[in-house]
């Protein structure tokens, strides 16, 4: 039985910047349909209502999405501005240049989004400023270290706030998953990651003491279905 009393560092095979072709873009299919689904993507949408309402007035907003993958929640993002009458300018960002190959095709006909290949460690990024640094099933993939960092480095990048929306760690999750795609997925990828993202995921505890750490005293951190955190960092002071 797995150990869920912490965080596996059991590395998932999305981990390999050099996974591509077909496996690769059916599992990027899965994980829209798995974000559409299960309400990963309303975890998002919901948290950028929040932001953007503390800014009353303004209507243009520029959005970084790490781990972009496929640009889905990308496209999610700018058809829900479009409807508030919000121009959300999208940069998806992915180490993997054959996802980012894929999103930038999946996405071509969307003008408010772009997507470039790009690590989020590189003196490049760290250099470039958005008013939203977004990443959704990403942050898992990193140690606490890292993770301390990066949350400090991207409340220095983001004007306006940064939104998490990652897994919550629970045996529920992980057998879930782990059904579901055995019984529904044709990609490897997803049913050995998906539940392995689960084990590496997080408990609230865990993600307020990485905050804690950072420096960060202002956030709130919300529990979504189905086993999602939406963690919303505005601005610090």
């Amino acid at each position: 039985m797995p150990n869920f009393a912490q965080r596996s560092n059991e590395p998932e095979i999305m981990d390999d910047f050099s996974e591509s072709g077909p496996v690769m873009y059916q599992t990027l299919k899965e994980l829209d349909t798995i974000n559409r689904l299960l309400g990963g993507n309303a975890v998002t949408l919901g948290a950028l209502r929040r932001l953007v309402r503390k800014r009353p007035g303004r209507t243009s907003f520029k959005v970084a999405d790490l781990g972009c993958g496929g640009g889905d929640l990308m496209l999610a993002i700018v058809k829900w501005g479009l409807k508030h009458k919000l121009d959300m300018q999208c940069t998806g960002i992915d180490a993997n240049p054959d996802v980012v190959k894929y999103a930038q095709e999946h996405t071509q006909h969307e003008p408010l989004v772009t997507a470039q290949t790009m690590n989020i460690f590189s003196p490049v990024f760290k250099e470039q400023a958005f008013d939203v640094i977004h990443c959704s099933l990403f942050t898992h993939h990193f140690t606490d270290k890292e993770l301390v960092g990066m949350f400090k480095q991207w409340t220095q990048q983001a004007q306006v706030g940064v939104v998490i929306n990652d897994l919550h760690r629970h045996p529920l999750a992980y057998y879930s998953i782990k059904l579901l795609t055995r019984l529904f997925s044709k990609s490897p990828m997803v049913r050995y990651d998906g539940p392995l993202s689960v084990r590496r995921a997080f408990i609230r505890k865990e993600l307020e003491a990485l905050l804690h750490q950072a420096g960060i005293k202002e956030y709130t951190l919300r529990w979504c279905w189905a086993f999602r955190w939406q963690l919303i960092i505005p601005k610090q002071d």
